[in-house]
């Protein structure tokens, strides 16, 4: 896959205390940075501003190639799948200093019911804005 693939991408900049003490961006801010991509995602199709919330269930990190400071990020956010309480996010990392994909990752979000945090069926305003966003760039979900 190529960032084209992808309807949002999330530029993230390396910072010098992003480094552990092998000198390469700690596997942890990762994960951190794939946050900060996936609400970038949400903000464009309004969920954060609806009244339900949504949990990690379950992510996953694939490192391909270290990163250093100072460098850039490219991070592409798509959604896979999408199920009746859920949908499975995809997320490629671009480096601009290395010109390569760096990292995939997955994510399992679960959408809960604010109040109680039990599990919810996705409002269907979301999976008309998720694909929608996603036929932007030619991804069509079934």
């Amino acid at each position: 896959m190529q960032l084209t693939d992808y309807p949002v991408i999330h530029q993230q900049v390396v910072a010098w205390g992003d480094m552990d003490a092998l000198g390469h961006v700690n596997n942890v801010m990762y994960y951190r940075y794939i946050e900060s991509a996936r609400i970038h995602y949400m903000d464009q199709i309004r969920m954060m501003q609806q009244s339900f919330s949504t949990v990690v269930a379950s992510n996953q990190c694939k490192y391909m190639r270290p990163v250093f400071y100072p460098d850039t990020l490219k991070i592409g956010v798509r959604v896979e799948e999408i199920r009746n309480s859920a949908f499975r996010m995809h997320y490629l990392l671009w480096s601009e200093q290395q010109q390569a994909v760096v990292a995939s990752a997955e994510a399992i979000m679960v959408c809960v019911n604010s109040e109680s945090m039990q599990k919810m069926p996705l409002p269907e305003s979301i999976r008309q804005r998720i694909l929608a966003l996603e036929n932007s760039v030619g991804h069509y979900l079934d």
